[in-house]
């Protein structure tokens, strides 16, 4: 056992564990356990004594899958290795999430652990390009650009991975609290004659092997409930969980799904 998963919440590390050929080395971070029974828990407070545990056990590649949100730092509780790592660390929070996961990445690096993404480890999770399901409206392609617009400019700025558009028109950006309440927000107020796509894509210059975006079966049903026509992500670099389940509902729903 050579690699160490480093499982979030939701559904992907379930998932990434059904496509392994063997289990691997399971960790989570305090607070943040996933569905499975970890081998190992740890905190940020204490990071460079859990980054030294994994090289005792002669763990070589580690993955990063799964939901987590920043934790709150307790000064008590850090390690003196850790603690002088404390005003980079602050610093990489200032710089946004990209600038956090770089920062974390490099220590994982320094300790000669090889950081691999979905992508190396089950590739199958992510989509190549094609229609998945339903058929395209004439103005998809039109739509779809322009989102593609505007998540490579909310990029440049560390912000989210997803937009609504319809006719060309921004109908809502992915902040914070994620896609699920980006599309309760567009349920809310946009016009159910709007129709429209959710676009979702990875940020320009993002680190590859970690925090891809995520659609499945919740997105889809958040995509009928905004009334839109459908849901594009980047081929390749959208995983889509539930497959089978997903495109089950775009088909009964008459949703379609493009990995453009």
């Amino acid at each position: 056992m050579t690699l160490a998963l480093i499982a979030g919440q939701g559904g992907l590390p379930g998932a990434l564990l059904a496509a392994l050929p063997e289990r691997p080395y399971l960790c989570a971070l305090d607070g943040f356990a996933p569905a499975m029974v970890p081998d190992v828990t740890f905190r940020l407070e204490r990071l460079i004594p859990f980054l030294r545990h994994l090289t005792d056990r002669g763990i070589t590649r580690v993955c990063l899958a799964g939901a987590v949100t920043r934790p709150r730092l307790d000064p008590s509780l850090f390690d003196p290795a850790t603690a002088m790592l404390v005003p980079q660390l602050l610093a990489a929070f200032q710089g946004g999430d990209d600038g956090t996961l770089r920062f974390i990445l490099g220590l994982f690096e320094d300790h000669g652990l090889q950081v691999q993404g979905i992508a190396d480890l089950a590739p199958d999770l992510l989509p190549g390009p094609g229609l998945l399901a339903g058929t395209l409206p004439m103005d998809a392609a039109r739509d779809a650009t322009r989102a593609a617009a505007i998540i490579a400019a909310m990029g440049a700025v560390d912000l989210g991975q997803a937009c609504v558009v319809s006719q060309g028109l921004c109908l809502g950006v992915e902040a914070l609290p994620g896609t699920d309440a980006l599309l309760a927000q567009v349920a809310e107020w946009a016009p159910q004659s709007a129709k429209g796509l959710l676009y979702k894509a990875v940020k320009p210059g993002q680190d590859r092997r970690v925090d891809l975006p995520t659609v499945g079966l919740t997105t889809l049903q958040g995509v009928a409930k905004a009334g839109l026509a459908g849901l594009v992500i980047e081929a390749h670099g959208v995983i889509l969980l539930d497959r089978t389940k997903a495109l089950a509902f775009a088909a009964e729903k008459g949703l379609y799904l493009w990995a453009r």
